[in-house]
């Protein structure tokens, strides 16, 4: 074997400095300098617990939201299935089921897309008896300007869609006088719906109007002509009926407190906030009435019937029950002989005396 060969067979000498170090940089990982020792166990525990907190908030918003999003899906998916079902109910010839599905989206959103149409059209196919309409015509009676009608008609359709009642009806009794007999069952129901909707309108305080804009008996008006095209739905003829209960019991106000308290609690039982144009709804006009109730029957010396009706007067909450405190206390005293059973009203302190009388709204009386 050459020398060559030979020193191919034999381990390379080794330096110094490679003795001294025998694990290189480029063969061993190099182990990481931590600077000020080892990382802290409760720092990572704590960030661990930050995180899961955020986690929970933010699961927490989230189902919220979802909650929110389902419930507002489910009333509308509601709607949308009384509606179905009411477009079903009157192809299928059953109207009366129809209508009372049609009724019930109106009592939860009046403008429901389609509705309006979809409700003159089931009108129409129940045959709404046409208005009798009186005239004193001569026996020639001139061919009607089919144009001018149909140009009169569209003006109609514009109002519906504006919801401009007033003009709405203007037009219809332009076209009944240029035609009675142009689409006279269609133009039936859309004077059932424009005198409903403005009737209803009147009653209701609407987005921008004040207290005086209430107009009771013309709504109660308007919806009486509106059920003479056709029986009047359930949310309206309701409607009705509580404003002219309104009505009767403030025709009794002053008068007799007794038959006052009684009409407005019917009132306040189904439409606690309806109001006239003094602006005092049946809930406020019950308690007032009661409280005055309760000031007759002490001046008559039937203190404890006195205190039933100040106790029923204070379930209302409001601030000018505060008045009527120190008389409350005064009739407790007398019917319970200074310390009987029971509970004592309220009490602003003082010295309990008869409160003058308060000083309602005024009010324009209708005349019977």
């Amino acid at each position: 074997m050459s020398a060559n060969e030979i020193n191919d067979t034999q381990p390379n000498p080794v330096s110094a400095s490679e003795a001294a170090d025998p694990v290189t940089p480029d063969t061993q990982p190099q182990k990481p300098v931590q600077a000020g020792g080892k990382f802290p166990r409760w720092l990572l525990v704590a960030a661990i617990a930050v995180l899961v907190v955020l986690g929970a908030l933010s699961g927490y918003g989230a189902g919220m939201g979802q909650r929110k999003d389902a419930q507002s899906t489910q009333v509308a998916g509601q709607i949308q299935e009384q509606f179905d079902l009411g477009v079903q109910k009157m192809e299928a010839g059953q109207y009366e089921l129809a209508k009372s599905h049609f009724e019930f989206v109106i009592s939860k959103d009046p403008n429901y897309p389609g509705l309006l149409e979809a409700y003159t059209e089931l009108l129409l196919r129940m045959d709404v008896t046409p208005t009798p309409t009186v005239t004193n015509t001569p026996a020639f009676t001139p061919t009607p300007d089919l144009r001018g009608v149909e140009a009169i008609y569209a003006s109609v359709k514009t109002a519906f869609a504006s919801r401009d009642w007033d003009t709405a009806l203007d037009n219809l009794d332009s076209l009944r006088k240029a035609d009675p007999n142009y689409r006279s069952a269609e133009v039936d129901g859309l004077y059932y719906l424009a005198l409903r909707m403005r009737g209803i309108e009147k009653i209701i305080l609407q987005e921008g109007e004040t207290c005086p804009d209430i107009n009771l008996e013309g709504g109660i008006y308007d919806l009486t002509l509106a059920s003479r095209f056709g029986t009047l739905d359930a949310p309206a003829e309701s409607l009705r009926a509580y404003a002219r209960l309104y009505i009767i019991g403030a025709s009794y106000w002053d008068q007799d407190w007794d038959k006052a308290q009684y009409y407005f609690e019917l009132v306040m039982a189904g439409n606690p906030n309806l109001r006239d144009a003094s602006c005092m709804s049946a809930i406020e006009r019950w308690r007032y009435a009661t409280v005055e109730r309760a000031k007759k029957l002490l001046a008559g010396g039937d203190a404890c019937a006195a205190e039933e009706q100040f106790n029923l007067a204070f379930t209302i909450s409001s601030l000018k029950n505060e008045a009527f405190y120190p008389t409350a206390t005064k009739v407790y005293e007398d019917c319970h002989g200074g310390g009987g059973g029971g509970e004592p009203p309220p009490s602003t302190g003082g010295t309990p005396t008869l409160t003058p009388t308060e000083t309602p709204t005024p009010i324009e009386t209708p005349t019977p």
